[in-house]
C-alpha cells in the first residue's frame, strides 16, 4: 500500500491533544476549534488530512450521496458539509464499513450521521453535530468533491489536518502545519515542567511564574 504523502505530519499531529493544539493555534492567530461538533461515535480519536465533500440540496437534478468514498486515501478524514441540516444524515453504516476496510482514518460531518450501532461495531470515530435516522438519498446530493467547505464555522480545505479527540475537532491550514507543531511542542513541555514543579513541592502560582504559563497561549 503507498504511503499517505503527509503521513509524517500525522503521526507527528497524534502526538498532541485538540486543547493543545488548540491553543498552539490561538498563539499564532489561527481559529481552529469546530464550534457544536463533538464525537458521536464511542471512537473518540482521529488524526488525518481533509477529503471534503459538499452537499446541497436535491432539485429537478438528483445526484448521488457517497460514491466518493472511492476516492478517499487511506489517512485521510472525509469532512462532509451538509449545511449543518439535522433533518438528514449523509453518513450510515455502510460508509462507515467500506471506510474500515480502506484505513481511513474517521469522519467529520457539518451534520449528522445514523447507524450509531454500527458505527461503534466497527470502532470507528464520527464526529458531527448529532445522530438522525432520516436518510439524505433524495434530500440532499453531492455537489462538489476537494473543494473548500465549512464546518462548526471552520474553513476547510484538502488536506487540511483534522484533528479530533474527547474535547472535540480542530482544523489546522495545511501551510501552518509545521508551525503549530512546534508551538504544540513548547507547549506541551512547559505544562510537563509545571506538573512536575509543583509534584515536587512549588506552589502553582511559583510554577506557572517559572515556566511562563500565562503567555503559553497569547499570540505573540
Amino acid at each position: 500500500m503507498t504511503s499517505h504523502p503527509h503521513q509524517t505530519l500525522i503521526d507527528a499531529f497524534s502526538e498532541f491533544s485538540t486543547s493543545t493544539i488548540s491553543d498552539a493555534c490561538d498563539k499564532l492567530g489561527i481559529a481552529a476549534g469546530c464550534l457544536g461538533i463533538s464525537a458521536v461515535s464511542k471512537c473518540r480519536r482521529m488524526v488525518g488530512t481533509a477529503y471534503t465533500v459538499r452537499y446541497v440540496p436535491v432539485g429537478e437534478t438528483k445526484g448521488t450521496v457517497g460514491d466518493y468514498i472511492d476516492e478517499v486515501r487511506p489517512g485521510d478524514i472525509v469532512v462532509l458539509d451538509n449545511q449543518g441540516r439535522t433533518d438528514c444524515t449523509v453518513w450510515g453504516d455502510i460508509l462507515t464499513i467500506v471506510s474500515g476496510a480502506k484505513k481511513i482514518a474517521g469522519t467529520l460531518i457539518e451534520g449528522v450521521c445514523r447507524d450509531l450501532d454500527g458505527i461503534d461495531e466497527n470502532d470507528y470515530p464520527l464526529f458531527a453535530r448529532g445522530v438522525f435516522m432520516m436518510t439524505g438519498k433524495d434530500r440532499v446530493m453531492v455537489d462538489g468533491t476537494q473543494v473548500t467547505v465549512s464546518v462548526g464555522n471552520r474553513q476547510v480545505r484538502p488536506d487540511d489536518m483534522i484533528i479530533g479527540d474527547a474535547s472535540g475537532v480542530v482544523v489546522v491550514p495545511k501551510e501552518r502545519a509545521k508551525e503549530v507543531l512546534e508551538i504544540a511542542q513548547s507547549i506541551e513541555a512547559a505544562e510537563s515542567a509545571i506538573v512536575d514543579a509543583v509534584r515536587g513541592g512549588a506552589s502553582i502560582a511559583e510554577a506557572r511564574r517559572a515556566h511562563g504559563y500565562h503567555t503559553l497561549q497569547t499570540k505573540g
